[in-house]
């Protein structure tokens, strides 16, 4: 029997088959069960990972001192969670996921041209995130079994063991993920502290963390790189930014999701960057130079308990973000291609699958092209399409949708056979100008505002085209 949402939908008129499917179809609302502390540890869970660690200790290699490093980082969240909520607005008004949400802006069909940048971008950390899980496993492998450091193919073993596991979770459906939440959030920032408290006794304490000056000469040295970390804090969470109405729409209301996520990011992401920044800098006393990488840093740990601890945590904490971050939008993204043949479970496949034939372990290969090179590079892909899609709701249609019309072809979304020149040449704006310094050398502070400069001149373009049209689009 079908749900109250996909009946009333349907008696609005005949769906699409070719834009409807039950992952894509409004959440109805006896399934709608998310709550504040639901979100607060959705984000707990996600900050408490490597990426966010190697983010904090990257900023300390890269010359910053530890309030430098953190106060950046708490600025960046400050700052993406402003687009964060205002995507997520439209997910808990219409239960709707990001690919359906974003047709009402590029057309029923256009829609796959942003669904599809973000879910490459997903399938990059996806890759990442199961090299780093793999990595760690293979890394506490040879300080608890040192026999295995004679076989080469034991790190491979270890990536692909820790893929199947990724995919095993997304294959049990959302609500697996809801309970890893629930049960990984204060476990991980537990085993953070017990980490932290480690290290900081071998070290002496926490005072070369709070003593170390910044390695920069000058002001202008350090807006040199300040500038370009901002942007890649923002870029960050940039991609999740897109895509968070795929876990608004299970939200009992908009208070429980916008408290949720206001308590959870910013701190959680301060918090366990702050221990990044300690354990870095311990680390540099402990063995004359700063480890930015922590697989590297456990690995130097020749205590079983102690590596089995970090074990323990590294792989809770890598699952919990890779499924919830990086698997669950690219899936709704790839179904939304044909929804006939793709479901929720086959897109999440396909996600692993490309990010594995995107080679994670060539897109980690140092601090700075970490930071500046991949997170600054696609959050002027991304940038872009949040600037499109906050101006379509909020200024150009007042947060008003047809819910109906998001579903069938000829509707109010169809534009010219079904994609919305407009937006499109709004993120191809947005996007040129964001990558244009890449190319440009005398332009090359535009890349590194990258993700700002592309989501103000897409949404500012998108404004100015559509209101070009004459008519009122708002419904």
């Amino acid at each position: 029997m079908p749900d109250p949402v996909t009946a009333e939908l349907k008696s609005a008129g005949e769906v699409d088959p070719g834009l409807f499917n039950a992952d894509l179809a409004p959440v109805p609302p006896e399934k709608r069960t998310w709550k504040v502390y639901n979100y607060a540890s959705l984000w707990v869970a996600m900050s408490v990972c490597i990426p966010t660690y190697m983010l904090a200790s990257g900023l300390i290699a890269g010359g910053m001192n530890w309030w430098q490093a953190v106060g950046t980082i708490l600025l960046g969240n400050l700052i993406v969670l402003i687009p964060m909520l205002l995507n997520a607005h439209a997910g808990t008004k219409y239960g709707i996921p990001f690919p359906v949400l974003v047709r009402s802006s590029f057309g029923v069909r256009g829609a796959n041209l942003p669904a599809l940048l973000r879910a490459l971008v997903a399938c990059g950390w996806f890759g990442i995130q199961t090299w780093i899980g793999g990595q760690a496993i293979a890394s506490m492998l040879r300080v608890l079994w040192p026999g295995t450091a004679a076989h080469p193919e034991t790190v491979w073993v270890c990536f692909f063991s820790f893929w199947l596991l990724n995919m095993f979770v997304i294959w049990r459906g959302i609500e697996t993920i809801r309970l890893l939440e629930g049960i990984a959030a204060p476990l991980m920032l537990a085993v953070g502290i017990l980490l932290l408290w480690w290290i900081a006794n071998k070290a002496g304490g926490l005072g070369p963390v709070f003593s170390a000056p910044a390695k920069f000469r000058s002001n202008a040295e350090f807006f040199r790189f300040f500038v370009p970390s901002l942007t890649g804090m923002v870029g960050f969470w940039s991609t999740v930014a897109l895509n968070i109405p795929d876990f608004t729409r299970y939200a009992v209301n908009q208070r429980a999701q916008m408290l949720g996520q206001t308590l959870g990011l910013p701190l959680a992401m301060t918090v366990y960057s702050f221990i990044g920044v300690a354990v870095t800098s311990a680390s540099a006393v402990l063995f004359g130079a700063p480890i930015w990488d922590p697989v590297q840093l456990i690995g130097k740990f020749n205590q079983p308990a102690v590596a089995l601890i970090a074990l323990v945590a590294i792989l809770i904490a890598t699952l919990n973000t890779n499924v919830a971050a990086n698997v669950v939008s690219p899936s709704n993204d790839f179904s939304n291609l044909n929804p006939r043949i793709i479901s929720f479970r086959t897109g999440g496949l396909i996600t692993g699958v490309i990010g594995v034939l995107l080679m994670p372990w060539k897109l980690m290969s140092d601090y700075g092209s970490y930071i500046t090179g991949w997170l600054v590079g696609y959050s002027g892909l991304l940038g872009p399409i949040a600037g499109v899609m906050i101006a379509d709701y909020f200024i150009v249609r007042h947060r008003s949708l047809c819910l109906h019309d998001l579903y069938v072809r000829d509707g109010a979304y169809e534009y010219g056979n079904g994609v919305n020149a407009r937006a499109v040449w709004s993120l191809a704006g947005g996007i040129f100008v964001a990558l244009i310094g890449l190319v440009v050398p005398s332009l090359g502070w535009l890349y590194s505002y990258a993700w700002f400069v592309g989501f103000a001149v897409s949404a500012s373009v998108y404004v100015l085209l559509m209101r070009s049209r004459g008519e009122t689009l708002a419904r």
